[in-house]
């Protein structure tokens, strides 16, 4: 209350005079200019919120462009993975069916071998056997048959048959 004792009422009129001179002549010469300051700054908060609004969604469609991008590239990676599987599994199977092929003909060719030595061991024996049978043949002849020699040569005969098998 002792502040409104200090005041005189001449001083605050003259106060609130003051004020609303002050504040026709703001009007007057300054509220145009600050009122389009005001307007500027508005329009160009409001175009940068929709400029804002917009790198927001190019944004958005490029993650989305992206990420169709990334799928299709992972799509095409399964697909190729996959590919490159069938083609070992194709290639396996081929290399089994070769080496088959290879084993049965080593086989065939290895019975071949077989029989072409059998035969020949045959026909080497087929020999031996008659060129036994024939000196034996000699043997006799030139000799006079005792049941002794003849038993001698018999002997003889057969030896000369285990040594040629040995």
């Amino acid at each position: 209350m002792e502040f409104f004792k200090l005041l005189s009422t001449n001083e605050i009129v003259a106060q609130i005079v003051n004020f609303l001179l002050l504040l026709i002549l703001l009007r007057i010469f300054f509220w145009k200019r600050i009122l389009k300051i005001l307007d500027a700054r508005k329009e160009r908060i409001a175009s940068e919120l929709a400029r804002i609004e917009e790198t927001k969604q190019e944004i958005e469609r490029l993650r989305l462009e992206y990420q169709k991008h990334i799928d299709s590239i992972d799509e095409e990676s399964r697909a190729k993975i996959e590919e490159a599987k069938e083609l070992g599994r194709m290639l396996v199977s081929q290399m089994k069916r070769e080496a088959h092929d290879q084993a049965q003909k080593m086989v065939e060719a290895a019975k071949q071998d077989i029989r072409y030595k059998i035969a020949k061991a045959k026909e080497e024996v087929k020999e031996q056997l008659i060129d036994l049978t024939m000196k034996a043949a000699q043997n006799l002849i030139s000799e006079k048959l005792t049941s002794e020699d003849d038993k001698k040569i018999v002997e003889d005969f057969l030896k000369e048959v285990v040594k040629t098998k040995e």
